[in-house]
């Protein structure tokens, strides 16, 4: 059954990835995000009862990509090493963009399926 594994594994019996794997994996999706897009920005999210911190980072077409992120400190920390401004998205909000491409998705995947 596997209740009490040490070491949890997938559903194909391997071995996760590190901790350290999944943080340059997720430093090296976000990195590329930031350098293949125009005027991107990172978001804070707070930590809530269902999810981890994350990083919202949305790029000036409102085209975006979300992560965990440790905490708050570690997300200013990497938008800072990115070399992006960063948000707290409690006191910004989230940018009409952001919404705005999330509306066009939508719309657009209604009219495939219609």
């Amino acid at each position: 059954m596997g209740l009490f594994r040490r070491s949890p594994r997938t559903p194909s019996g391997e071995q996760p990835t590190s901790s350290r794997a999944s943080r340059d994996a997720t430093v090296a999706h976000l990195r590329e995000f930031t350098e293949s897009r125009i005027g991107v920005e990172a978001y804070v999210e707070p930590e809530t009862n269902v999810t981890q911190t994350t990083v919202l980072l949305v790029a000036t077409d409102g085209e975006w990509t979300r992560r965990r992120v440790p905490d708050a400190r570690a997300a200013f920390h990497l938008a800072r090493a990115l070399g992006i401004p960063a948000y707290d998205v409690h006191a910004t909000g989230y940018p009409q963009r952001w919404r705005d491409y999330n509306a066009r998705q939508r719309a657009s995947a209604r009219r495939t399926t219609s």
